[in-house]
């Protein structure tokens, strides 16, 4: 019994059907029978009979002339006998065209080109070769496939092999090639070997050398062909010329040789569409009537080159094309025991495998069906070996995996491999299978909910239980305007805008545009702000509870409140808070808005380079919003909001326009009463905005921009300041943050104060904040670890899991609504193992009780333990006396700290050049170049030169050096430090290193003032510094802004001229006694 028979579900003729329907499927544009009826017009007049041009090609008739090319009968003459003219490929499980059985009488004037020839049985087995027929006879003979053919056209093939007794088509690219076949087609002779490329990305329809391609292939018919335009070609752009042909294997040979090579680069490929088809057996030709002698003297010779040589002249022609011909060996199976377990086992799990794919992929279903109908043997047992060329030929294996079974000779070994690619195409089916439910189930169940919604929507509408969609947005539009105070020209916009939503339909695009521009225009507080504060003494109070210092910031906002409380009302103001990083500069914003009642909104500018964010996009683009002014104002829901610009030093500026540009109107309080968006097109009135803006400096921000706004500086904190915000502000809240908030951990002030010194010299507070909450959760850890694991409230926790498992049951009991289908899927986890189990709760965990016998203390004994080494070791190089040419100067970093700078400089043969290090930027070394000019005009004053004409420096040459040399420094405040420095190097004359100076210089001694003294002030104050020379301009700011405390043990000079510098730099040295006549 076939075992195929239990997957059959028609009968013979339904499968036949299916067969037909699966190789319209295949092909590339048009079914294989279709195509092989259309090779009729393409190479009607190509060929003759394919019964008698195989015996005009058998070696016994290789001197028999061949029949004219283009008749389709021929009379019966010089021993030939009527031919009928036949290409067909076979149609419902018939042999291909040289086993078809012989034509009917009228099958040579039939329409649809059909044979005439049945396939609901299959033909006996193939007799042994017969002896040549008389030379008298006159019957029909049968083509023979021929059984040796040494030489053969070589065609690479891509993608993956072929196997014998199924199907293909591929298609020929190359002229050549092609040229070849149509030769081989007019000879009769259309048999070629096909042979996988081992490169997947090669592309060439000939072999030029014998290792690309895999020595094993198959012997190929072509049973049809037909042109094919395979795409320009690169002179004149017409379709090239290609052919699609369609091959039919019938056994495994191998290359013993590549006799010609050819060498055009173009691609023969399988077509992946094209589905295999069984193989129908061969029939034994009947030899013609009348054998030539020289026939008979072949057959009597038993030397190889006797009987070869006319074999090989069939092919002789193909030599004359550039292509590819091997000489190949036919390849056998080994023989083998059908009865044999191992192959049985192997044949059984096939068949097992083959009926588990069925049952999933109904194209596969068909395929083994008609692989049924058109075996040749009752039951597949007796054909292990086509069973496994079946299955490699439907599975979609990998190319290698393929090519082995291909190679397999062995029959054992070749089930073997072929169940293990059917077991792979087993998987795949399953996984696709699987993933085709899942998608099914999720496209029905919502078919399902959004059609029970669509009737649950019209039921109510019925009932009047709820109205139309669009009516009920439009009425809530109306209800928000109603409880706004719209201006006139706002209200005209909403009145035409929500008359146009009217009368358009829900699902037009411009609906969904106009629907979202009318809810920004009704979310806008028009007319709404919230009640202010104008209490002196609760700003006050608010202002110094969340900073310290801050004096000049503080009082501006007094008398901001201040004015409004008298005048009933605020305008819009737009505040420039500069200051170094870490100050608090945006916390300031925070707490003005809670003194004055405020809601606050922060958006920063950083790095922006889209006017867009500022003014919003355009409503013709697709997801355009309005600009964050906008966004602000819905955001907080009133019209007298604080907002906050945060780094506007930091604006960038790109191809989509100036943000900064885009700020003027905004910041403008003459412009910004009508603010236009690009999105909301209306005039909106930001003039009770009040805006304050962040940044570290001025230089940066445009100058009509700067011109806007009400610059207040924000200067460093002193040590002092900064250990009262250590301990009033930063410690409690890192402690607090830390978990330690009621356990007995305190932070020394001597430690703060160490830790200020030695860790945290910047102006700001953010690093110091940094060091005190990692002294903290330092803390945390070494208090945890010496408690241990023991303290911990086991039975808080033991309870908390229950609630846990209390609150998981819960959650999946109840049910998800209809209109929420990813609610249960949400909820909990799938368990799917209770070692990968995953817990959720939504009870937090009590906090953990100190134990009162816990103290702990970090003093500055300590302190090394928490924070590590100290980064600062010292605060200046020269504590006593240096050598001559060396300053000390007092410079600004960029952190926003001050630093103790020496200045070292030496004389060394030369020719008068100087040399700066330390890198150093440009402003700086001009500055050294003015001092060290104006030293030389004033060489002979300073009792350099004993003479005024003398000149100095000519062979020498001057190195300036300033240490630490990986910071960067400029400025020019370094101008009298240099002077010092050169003056002190030529007079060899050493200066005092408690005696610091800061001042730019210019070319004829004078003194100017310059920036950052508070931060200098500071550095020299901790460094030790006794004496300070400062320009006379910078008097007032060290007397108004450097506290007393910083102050205290410093003495201030104040000079306007280099000559006072030099004077009170060296007054006790004996050089000043000579000055005092010729420095004037």
């Amino acid at each position: 019994m076939n075992f195929f028979a239990l997957l059959r579900s028609s009968s013979a003729s339904t499968a036949r059907t299916c067969s037909r329907r699966i190789l319209s499927e295949a092909g590339p544009s048009r079914p294989l029978v279709q195509l092989a009826r259309q090779q009729r017009k393409f190479n009607t007049s190509t060929v003759t009979d394919y019964q008698t041009s195989q015996c005009a090609s058998h070696p016994r008739w290789v001197n028999k002339p061949q029949l004219p090319p283009a008749v389709e009968t021929t009379e019966a003459g010089e021993g030939h006998d009527p031919q009928v003219v036949r290409l067909d490929s076979p149609e419902d499980g018939q042999s291909p065209p040289d086993s078809s059985a012989p034509p009917s009488s009228s099958s040579g004037s039939s329409g649809d080109g059909s044979d005439g020839s049945s396939s609901d049985s299959p033909p006996p087995p193939p007799p042994p070769p017969p002896d040549p027929p008389a030379p008298t006879q006159t019957s029909i003979s049968k083509q023979s496939i021929p059984e040796v053919y040494p030489q053969v056209l070589a065609l690479p093939i891509a993608r993956r092999p072929l196997f014998p007794g199924f199907y293909k088509a591929v298609v020929v690219r190359n002229p050549a090639v092609v040229a070849a076949i149509k030769e081989m087609m007019r000879r009769g002779q259309p048999y070629l070997g096909a042979f996988l490329l081992k490169d997947e990305h090669a592309d060439s329809d000939v072999i030029t050398d014998i290792n690309s391609v895999h020595e094993v292939g198959v012997f190929a018919q072509i049973t049809s062909v037909f042109a094919a335009n395979t795409g320009p070609t690169a002179k004149d752009g017409d379709a090239e010329e290609g052919l699609t042909a369609v091959l039919y294997p019938h056994r495994r040979i191998k290359i013993t040789e590549l006799v010609k090579s050819g060498g055009a680069p173009a691609t023969a490929m399988v077509e992946p569409t094209e589905e295999p088809q069984p193989e129908a057996p061969e029939q034994q030709p009947t030899p013609p009537t009348t054998p030539e002698p020289v026939e008979k003297e072949l057959q009597s010779s038993d030397k190889p080159e006797v009987i070869s040589s006319p074999a090989l002249l069939q092919t002789e022609f193909l030599h004359s094309y550039d292509i590819s011909v091997v000489r190949v060996d036919n390849l056998a199976t080994q023989p083998y025991n059908k009865d044999d377990q191992y192959i049985r086992a192997f044949m059984s799990e096939i068949v097992s495998v083959f009926k588990d794919i069925a049952q999933l992929n109904p194209l596969f279903r068909d395929q083994i069906t008609n692989f049924s109908i058109n075996q040749v043997a009752s039951n597949v047992f007796d054909e292990p070996d086509k069973l496994a060329d079946f299955a490699a030929a439907v599975s979609t294996g990998d190319v290698q995996e393929l090519q082995d079974v291909l190679e397999s000779l062995n029959v054992e070994d070749r089930l073997r491999k072929a169940l293990l690619v059917l077991k792979k195409e087993l998987i795949n089916a399953q996984l696709q299978s699987k993933l085709s439910r899942d998608v099914d189930s999720k496209i029905a169940k919502r078919q399902r909910e959004y059609y029970l919604m669509e009737q649950l929507k019209g039921i109510k509408k019925e009932l009047g239980m709820e109205s139309d969609g669009k009516d009920k947005m439009i009425e809530k539009f109306k209800e928000r305007a109603a409880s706004l105070k719209m201006p006139e020209p706002v209200k005209k916009v909403f009145d035409e805008e929500l008359n146009k939503l009217q009368h358009l339909e829900p699902a037009a695009s411009e609906a969904n545009v106009t629907r979202n521009y009318l809810e920004w225009l009704t979310q806008i507080p028009w007319g709404q702000h919230s009640p202010e504060n104008y209490s002196i003494a609760h700003a006050q109070n608010v202002l110094d509870e969340d900073h310290y210092g801050l004096k000049d910031v503080k009082d501006r906002i007094l008398e901001f409140i201040a004015v409004g409380k008298l005048r009933g009302t605020v305008e819009g103001k737009i505040i420039c808070l500069v200051g170094p990083p870490g100050v608090g500069k945006t916390s300031i914003g925070k707490s003005i808005a809670r003194a004055l009642d405020r809601q606050f909104f922060r958006f920063s500018v950083g790095g922006l380079t889209d006017v867009a964010e500022i003014k919003g996009h355009r409503r013709t683009y697709v997801g355009a919003l309005p600009g964050k002014i906008i966004q602000a104002l819905k955001r907080v829901g009133t019209e007298n909001p604080l907002v906050l610009i945060d780094e506007v030093d930091k604006i960038g500026r790109g191809h989509n326009g100036d943000p900064s540009s885009a700020l003027l109107e905004m910041l403008d309080p003459e412009q910004n009463t009508a603010f236009l968006d690009h999105y909301m097109d209306v005039p909106v009135d930001l003039s009770r905005v009040l805006f304050v803006c962040t940044a570290n400096v001025l230089d940066t921000i445009p100058a009509p921009l700067l011109d806007r706004m009400e610059v207040l500086e924000v200067s460093g904190y002193v040590s002092e300041e900064k250990s009262c915000i250590a301990q009033k502000y930063l410690g409690p809240q890192a402690k607090e943050a830390s978990g330690l908030k009621n356990a007995d951990v305190e932070l020394d002030p001597t430690a703060v104060d160490m830790l200020i010194k030695y860790y945290c010299r910047e102006s700001g507070v953010r690093n110091l904040k940094k060091h005190i909450d990692k002294i903290y959760r330092k803390a945390a850890l070494k208090l945890v670890q010496d408690l241990g694991e023991s303290v911990l409230p086991e039975p808080v926790a033991a309870a908390q899991d229950e609630k846990t498992e209390d609150a998981q049951k819960t959650v999946e009991k109840q049910d998800a609504p209809s209109n929420e289908p990813a609610a249960k899927e949400t909820s909990v986890p799938k368990q799917e193992s209770k070692e990968g189990e995953r817990k959720v709760t939504t009870v937090e965990r009590e906090p953990l009780q100190v134990p009162e016998t816990v103290h702990v203390r970090i003093t500055p004994d300590n302190l090394k333990d928490y924070v590590g080494p100290p980064v600062y070791y010292k605060d200046r190089m020269y504590v006593k006396a240096p050598p001559a040419g060396v300053s000390t100067g007092l410079g600004y970093l960029g952190n926003g700290s001050g630093a103790v700078m020496p200045i070292e400089a030496t004389a060394m043969p030369g020719k008068g050049g100087l040399t700066l290090t330390g890198k150093l930027g440009e402003v700086i070394r001009e500055s050294a170049q003015i001092a060290l000019s104006w030293v030389k005009s004033h060489a002979f004053e300073l009792g350099i030169t004993k003479t005024e004409d003398e000149q100095i420096l000519n062979d020498r040459d001057i190195h300036v050096h300033m240490p630490e040399g990986s910071i960067g420094k400029e400025g020019p405040s370094a101008g009298t430090a240099l002077l010092t420095a050169f003056v002190s190097l030529l007079t060899k004359t050493r200066v005092n290193p408690d005696i610091a100076m800061t001042g730019e210089i210019t070319l004829v001694g004078q003194v100017l003032p310059v920036g950052g003294l508070k931060e200098k002030i500071l550095a020299a104050h901790r460094a030790g510094i006794k004496t300070i020379i400062a320009p006379e301009a910078n008097r007032p700011d060290i007397e108004e802004n450097v506290p007393e405390s910083v102050k205290t043990g410093i003495r201030f000079v104040y000079v306007e001229d280099v000559r006072e510098v030099l004077r009170e730099v060296f007054r006790d040295q004996p050089i000043a006694e000579r000055w005092k006549d010729t420095l004037q």
